[in-house]
């Protein structure tokens, strides 16, 4: 089975119980597929759902969530891969926000599927990337 790496607009959502995409990924994870996250977005994914009303909850959620998703560290490696990616989608009129770029990155190396709903990774040259939100 693939193993799906959820950027920030996939995870975020997962910590509001009876979300439908929350429903989904747990569904999906009871079946054996495998999910895993990385820095960036936890990073993002924290910063957002602590800054709404219901902070406590979202992060109290997290916390319970947060073991089921191994984290993927960056290393240099991935940095260099980022910025190589930054500079050719640069060159052919595409722009690529350095956090993307990282997690195109982690993708990319580790050859996962990238859950996301943002339209920026679709120039990036052999990323597959699916959105369960559509």
């Amino acid at each position: 089975m693939p193993t799906y790496l959820l950027d920030t607009n996939h995870l975020s959502p997962l910590v509001t119980i009876g979300h439908k995409l929350r429903e989904q990924v747990l569904g999906q994870i009871e079946e054996g597929t495998q999910f895993a996250v990385c820095v960036p977005v936890v990073t993002e994914m924290v910063v957002g759902i602590s800054l709404l009303p219901r902070a406590l909850q979202n992060r109290a959620a997290w916390r319970v969530l947060q073991p089921l998703f191994p984290c993927f560290p960056l290393d240099a490696a991935d940095a260099d891969v980022a910025a190589e990616l930054r500079i050719d989608l640069r060159k052919r009129g595409w722009q690529l926000e350095t956090v993307d770029a990282l997690i195109a990155a982690v993708a990319l190396r580790h050859d996962l599927i990238l859950l996301t709903r943002d339209r920026d990774f679709q120039a990036v040259p052999q990323l597959r990337t699916e959105n369960w939100l559509a």
